[in-house]
């Protein structure tokens, strides 16, 4: 069992990247091993790197031939099909890095990927400004005050009810179409979601005063 992953895809790259030392299995995506190799990651950590290797380019990448896995099939992304592969090697939690930034279709592109996954592997995404998640129905967020929260509803969200945010909701619905809740803050340590119908993305971003 590889429970605690770390991948990374080809949108942004870190500026700074966690100790890999605390994951069971490391992975990226074709595009993304570049800037790994930029940005100084030891890629000797890669476990497996994936996808159809059409950004794939220059013979200083052949001694890590060993660990690509070739996923050609053109109906998915290649971060659909890296978490694919690591469901197959008995993945769990992930930490998704490189999500967002770039083109922004790719970005939207990414949470409907979380999204299919979502009932499959507990999943969280890492930039620069936020970490943001897909929520279950009931949830507790710890160790936040002051810190901008945004809920998006994906695409609508019903009798959704908050605590220790700053503009509270009270059995309130969020949409896509119609309304939706970003740029609050918590203004407790502690912050409760609870909601009964739909699908609901969390956005943790940094200090917000």
């Amino acid at each position: 069992m590889r429970d605690k992953v770390l991948l990374f895809i080809n949108g942004e790259a870190p500026q700074n990247f966690p100790n890999p030392d605390y994951y069971d299995l490391i992975a990226c995506t074709d595009g993304a091993f570049h800037y790994l190799k930029r940005i100084g990651f030891p890629l000797d950590k890669l476990d497996f790197i994936s996808g159809d290797f059409d950004s794939h380019s220059g013979s200083d990448e052949n001694i890590y031939q060993e660990k690509f896995i070739h996923t050609p099939d053109q109906n998915h992304t290649d971060f659909y099909k890296a978490l694919d592969i690591i469901i197959e090697k008995g993945g769990k939690n992930v930490d998704v890095w490189g999500g967002s930034g770039g083109e922004q279709d790719h970005f939207l592109g990414n949470l409907t990927v979380a999204y299919a996954f979502k009932d499959r592997l507990k999943m969280k995404f890492y930039d620069e400004f936020s970490e943001y998640f897909f929520i279950p129905k009931k949830m507790i967020v710890k160790g936040i005050k002051d810190k901008m929260i945004s809920l998006y509803p994906f695409p609508a969200a019903e009798n959704i009810t908050t605590k220790g945010l700053n503009w509270p909701l009270n059995n309130g619905n969020l949409s896509i179409t119609s309304r939706i809740g970003t740029r609050n803050f918590a203004v407790e340590d502690e912050v409760s979601i609870t909601y009964e119908k739909g699908d609901l993305l969390i956005f943790i971003g940094k200090n917000y005063l």
